[in-house]
């Protein structure tokens, strides 16, 4: 799949490609090595988790999006309005960061923080629609299991290739888009 993106700076202008869905046995079952992160080396884990979001992103989105379906299936309306809800506060919590240079430190040295507090406040605005449950279900528990994965999964070789072709530019995805649109294009690949 191909989508060509535009940006307000022509020179990051580029195709973004997805890749490829990464084999069960690969992702899960068979040759999957999972390890504890070492809670003494945070930037070691934060690594991990940025180089696997990377590399496992075509799978993740296929986890998110049976979340999204189910909740689509089961609480269409609430779960739209959190799917917005969530969107519109992550695009503007990038344009803050964007505008405003303290916004854009917190962004640059909170990564985690940010992302929660995006969910945090996505799930307050849903929860006065009484929708905090479809929310926690169907959005939340699909992106705890994707960071929960990102965690513990080690990285192979491939892997490391991959996020290497995507740091050094020669690729674009999806993942990297949203990694540097919270502040983490430098580290993926690291």
């Amino acid at each position: 799949m191909t989508v060509i993106v535009v940006s307000s700076h022509p020179e990051k202008m580029s195709e973004v490609r997805l890749p490829p869905v990464r084999a069960l046995d690969d992702f899960l079952l068979g040759s999957t090595r999972l390890a504890p992160p070492d809670l003494r080396d945070l930037q070691r884990w934060h690594n991990r988790v940025i180089n696997n979001l990377l590399y496992y992103q075509s799978n993740y989105l296929l986890v998110l999006g049976v979340g999204l379906l189910l909740g689509g299936y089961f609480r269409p309306v609430l779960t739209l309005l959190s799917g917005a809800l969530i969107a519109l506060i992550f695009v503007g919590f990038v344009w803050a960061a964007e505008n405003k240079a303290p916004v854009r430190r917190i962004r640059r040295n909170y990564p985690g923080t940010c992302l929660f507090a995006v969910l945090g406040a996505a799930y307050f605005l849903v929860s006065l629609f009484e929708g905090s449950a479809t929310f926690l279900i169907f959005i939340a528990l699909p992106i705890a299991l994707v960071l929960v994965h990102a965690s513990l999964r080690l990285r192979n070789l491939k892997n490391k290739i991959e996020n290497k072709m995507e740091s050094i530019g020669l690729k674009r995805t999806p993942m990297g888009l949203l990694l540097e649109a919270l502040g983490q294009e430098q580290e993926a690949g690291s």
